[in-house]
């Protein structure tokens, strides 16, 4: 059998061709290694009784190939970054570390103030305010659902515009 040196120089074309069918246009150097690593893999696994090496390997580098567009697609989707989040998670309320003025003006309970200030200005998470308060995370989460309802519904009916004016 062939060492893993001619090996790899004779299925170098194979692994460009795969690369160009897959439609892999960045991190080319990082597809070509996969590649590599698969057809070693191949090499190392194959038995002759069972057919011709070609075709397990062509299957074997192109198998590695897709996993990892897979996982990065994955990645990308888990990861990605949303430009208009919109009111739903708003980072930070105000830079002075206490709510906005305008807040005080949409009818929230003293519960929902509190809440408000606890999560986007002080930056506290869910199971810590759900621990100090007694209560499950999943009712913190429905009382910041129907906190933000309510200043979603507030915003769209312009009563901030108003009060700016």
């Amino acid at each position: 059998m062939k060492t893993i040196e001619e090996v790899l120089e004779q299925y170098s074309p194979m692994i460009s061709a795969l690369i160009r069918k897959l439609n892999i246009y960045r991190d080319f150097e990082s597809y070509r290694q996969i590649g590599e690593i698969a057809l070693w893999h191949a090499w190392m696994r194959f038995d002759v009784e069972k057919g011709d090496f070609t075709p397990y390997a062509y299957r074997s580098i192109q198998g590695a190939m897709l996993d990892e567009l897979n996982r990065e697609n994955r990645f990308a989707l888990r990861f990605e970054v949303k430009e208009d989040a919109g009111i739903d998670e708003p980072t930070i309320f105000a830079e002075e570390n206490r709510l906005p003025e305008w807040v005080e003006h949409i009818g929230l309970s003293a519960k929902e103030k509190v809440l408000l200030q606890n999560l986007f200005v002080d930056g506290q998470d869910m199971a810590e305010l759900a621990a100090h308060h007694g209560i499950s995370v999943s009712a913190i989460k429905k009382r910041k659902s129907r906190t933000l309802e309510k200043i979603r519904n507030y915003v769209q009916n312009d009563e901030i515009g108003k009060l700016e004016r």
